[in-house]
């Protein structure tokens, strides 16, 4: 049955996700583990610059798609036939994406997934036309979503097929920031009605898939361990305790989305705090390998991506927590953190020290006020 894509009411009650939005975070599953492995072999191979590159640009291409959606989704979702067979197409190129992640690791081939980033954003666009066909008070808004991601798609291709490698990095630069500036565009027209209860549990249950890609990545790692008959305990510990302090302290805090500046600079500075979760999940599997005398990088590299990712996780997430307004200690605790964070990189033991620290933020964020 296809019915009329009309604006959603933002005050509904009792708004969560629905089982197809559930369904397209899954299809990020296996794009995000790609990213992470990718991350994980360049730094004990010692890449880790190329390495770092190639995950930014594919971790990009995996989170505006879902930022852009679970946008449209909280403003207009009807779940009729017509907007199930659309997002199909946007989930079918998601998994084009994880097939390309591959070769752009290897051989800085983006083809792959450049083809599937087009397809969900196209599949967007046609979810935006539909929108603006059935809301006359959002057409303006609409159209712009639609003409903006169209044309960035056509700079993309362009990028991918004539661009030489030289200029690749400055004019992916360039289309990133095009990227984002199309919903600022687009929303200063006519604001969309998102709900923003609805947001802010999206972009929790989307933390709690990159955190599960974490778990996934280090207990391969380990895995490898045990099998070598290598005593790997204290690293498991401690791994363990940094996944659930980040866990912890990204959802210590109520989410408030006031208006659409905190609703734009909340979902932006996701693409650090999911990035940064999922390239920590590549440096403690980078770590079991350094241990088990497998990693070709020295270990103040591989201790870098476990603390410069939980560094980056503690600044975004003291930004989006509104903790820079508060009064007293708890305005400079994720901060100090992140200091020390970093500080552990060039000390002994770094994993275990970083796991000591991201328990004391644990603790001191419980009792300081």
């Amino acid at each position: 049955m296809i019915r009329k894509l009309l604006a959603r009411d933002t005050a509904e009650a009792h708004r969560v996700a629905t089982p197809l939005e559930l369904l397209f975070d899954l299809s990020f599953v296996v794009a995000v583990a790609q990213a992470a492995a990718g991350l994980h072999h360049a730094v004990v191979e010692n890449h880790a610059g190329a390495g770092l590159l190639a995950f930014c640009m594919a971790f990009f291409a995996l989170w505006l798609p879902w930022l852009n959606f679970t946008w449209f989704a909280s403003a207009f979702d009807n779940d009729d036939t017509l907007y199930r067979i659309i997002t199909m197409f946007q989930i079918a190129g998601v998994l084009v994406i994880a097939a390309g992640i591959p070769a752009v690791f290897e051989r800085q081939d983006y083809r792959i997934v450049v083809g599937g980033y087009v397809v969900i954003r196209l599949a967007m666009v046609a979810h935006w036309l539909r929108a603006s066909l059935d809301n006359p008070s959002h057409q303006s808004c609409a159209r712009r979503y639609a003409a903006g991601i169209a044309g960035m798609q056509v700079l993309w291709v362009l990028w991918v097929l004539l661009v030489p490698p030289s200029l690749h990095l400055p004019l992916w630069v360039l289309g990133m920031i095009g990227e984002l500036l199309v919903p600022v565009w687009a929303e200063r027209a006519a604001a969309t009605s998102w709900h923003p209860h609805h947001i802010a549990e999206r972009h929790g249950l989307f933390t709690l898939i990159v955190l599960g890609e974490s778990i996934l990545s280090t207990t391969t790692a380990f895995q490898k361990g045990f099998d070598s008959g290598v005593n790997l305990i204290s690293l498991a510990a401690a791994s363990l305790i940094i996944v659930f302090s980040i866990w912890w302290i990204y959802f210590e805090a109520p989410t408030h989305l006031h208006n659409m500046r905190k609703a734009f600079l909340w979902g932006y500075a996701h693409l650090l705090i999911l990035g940064s979760i999922a390239a920590l999940g590549a440096g403690l599997a980078a770590s079991v390998d350094y241990d088990l005398h497998l990693a070709h990088a020295p270990g103040t590299t591989v201790a870098a991506f476990t603390t410069v990712p939980l560094a980056v996780f503690f600044l975004c997430v003291w930004y989006v927590q509104d903790c820079p307004g508060q009064a007293g200690l708890r305005k400079y605790l994720l901060p100090l953190g992140s200091a020390a964070a970093v500080a552990a990189t060039f000390g002994p033991a770094p994993i275990h020290v970083t796991a000591g620290i991201a328990a004391a933020v644990v603790v001191l964020t419980r009792l300081v006020r």
